[in-house]
């Protein structure tokens, strides 16, 4: 590998060598509990804001850390430092395992053997390696597409986020295992108004890449996506409501799998019983027609890590297979008490939080239908092209969802755009009701937010139908 976080930025003095490493996770079991777990993180990360063509904002940062965890059973206590003395560094250690309150292990022998593998994500140009200029063209490019698509367009903000992250990970099972992770993302806001009416539309294409992203996308046409969405439904009516037959487009369309079903798919849910799908594995949960996973090997994907932030090598998870619940995702906490097996599944947002389990890239498997067979299949109903936030409740599967742009359906032809629409439901209700599954696959990417903070997702779908939902809008 050609980083290594215990050597600074010349290559030469060790800044956390693996004897210090062993040393503390020592110290945790010898003041209590059966588990101790160093995690250890370099990140550089650099953002910039762009408001009407005009640089707003410029931010960029180093930031380097170390958390310690330890278990006893199935309690757990985390704490975390950025003083990297070694007197500092064995004073958590210790309180971490005093806090446990029963000490398991006072002899530990351990073999801690730097963990190799095959890194699936390859980065060409690293972000420190790019000038500010070049970055900044980007967006302008970006600013000047949006801006220009309409004159309806009153506003466009762009925003630009990078980060190179190296971590370490040790454990007291012999885990020693480096990571390199590399995320770019271009993020388009505009707003359209018409007659006194406002509407945004949102774009915001990312990988797990580095400056050569730009050279696999097409930036005026990502500007052009956001302000497509503004225009269109800045002269929208208002969206009918009822219950109707919804078509959900692919790519960000997975955002509502992702936070009404995937969420309860995690140990953090599961274990505890507060998930619908608790004790459910091997049982029908979904229509037949639909299979979906959690895959974290994708190269270069959003999501994608070689080995989560537990040192587990990523995998991919199968969840669902044609209907029947066939997988949760697992990290060692939750294992422990499911009496499963971890599945590459645990992530934090950085060092300051505790891992849990969490998605990576999680979507919907293609089906057989085109999507113009969806939707010449459909008499009347919504179809929603993009989706945008909303809420859910993961222990009942409650969730309610803004469709950012949508269109009637009627009599099997795609017809005026609607505004206003959102999709209310129960996750594990709307996967029994989905009853056509398109061939389209497509990923979009998105910051998702739990426990152990914000991380990158990618979420995605082919074009789906659900034969029924209650759609929020406006009845006549």
């Amino acid at each position: 590998m050609c980083y290594n976080l215990r050597e600074n930025n010349n290559g030469g003095e060790i800044v956390l060598s693996k004897e210090l490493v062993h040393e503390i996770i020592a110290t945790v079991l010898k003041y209590g509990g059966d588990f101790a777990e160093v995690f250890v993180e370099k990140r550089y990360t650099n953002s910039f804001e762009m408001k009407n063509g005009d640089l707003e904002n410029a931010s960029s940062g180093n930031s380097f850390g170390v958390g310690i965890r330890g278990f006893l059973n199935t309690q757990a206590v985390y704490a975390y430092t950025n003083d990297l003395s070694r007197e500092s560094l064995l004073n958590t250690a210790k309180r971490v395992g005093e806090a446990l309150g029963e000490i398991k292990i006072k002899d530990l022998t351990l073999n801690l053997t730097p963990k190799e593998f095959k890194n699936k994500h390859i980065v060409l140009l690293y972000p420190e390696d790019i000038s500010k200029k070049k970055k900044v063209d980007v967006m302008k490019r970006a600013y000047s597409s949006a801006k220009n698509y309409s004159d309806l367009i009153k506003q466009v903000v762009v925003r630009y986020w990078e980060y190179n992250q190296n971590i370490l990970v040790a454990n007291s099972e012999g885990i020693f295992a480096e990571d390199n992770r590399v995320r770019t993302r271009l993020m388009i806001s505009a707003v359209a108004e018409h007659n006194g009416i406002m509407e945004t539309g949102f774009y915001g294409p990312g990988a797990g890449m580095g400056f050569e992203f730009f050279d696999r996308i097409d930036v005026e046409e990502a500007g052009k996506a956001a302000a497509r969405t503004a225009v269109k439904m800045v002269k929208a009516d208002q969206a009918p409501a009822g219950k109707l037959p919804v078509v959900i487009a692919n790519e960000f369309g997975g955002v509502i799998f992702h936070e009404a079903v995937g969420h309860a798919l995690e140990a953090t849910s599961v274990a505890k019983g507060a998930s619908v799908f608790a004790g459910k594995l091997g049982q029908k949960v979904a229509a037949e027609c639909v299979s979906a996973v959690d895959d974290g090997t994708i190269p270069n994907a959003w999501g994608s890590t070689n080995i989560d932030d537990e040192g587990t090598p990523t995998r991919r998870n199968l969840l669902i297979e044609k209907g029947v619940l066939k997988g949760y995702m697992i990290d060692k906490l939750g294992g422990r008490r499911m009496n499963m097996e971890p599945t590459g599944s645990a992530r934090r947002q950085d060092y300051t939080f505790a891992p849990t389990s969490r998605m990576t890239n999680t979507f919907i498997l293609p089906g057989d239908n085109y999507p113009e067979e969806i939707i010449a299949n459909t008499e009347y109903g919504l179809y929603a092209k993009r989706m945008g936030g909303g809420s859910v409740n993961p222990a009942t599967g409650e969730f309610n969802f803004a469709v950012n742009e949508g269109y009637l359906i009627e009599n099997g032809k795609i017809t005026k755009p609607v505004r206003g629409a959102t999709l209310i439901g129960k996750g594990y209700e709307i996967i029994q009701k989905i009853d056509m599954v398109g061939n389209d696959i497509a990923r979009g990417q998105g910051m998702c937010g739990s426990i152990s903070g914000s991380i990158p997702a990618d979420v995605g779908q082919p074009t789906i139908r659900v034969s029924e939902i209650i759609v929020g809008g406006r009845n006549k």
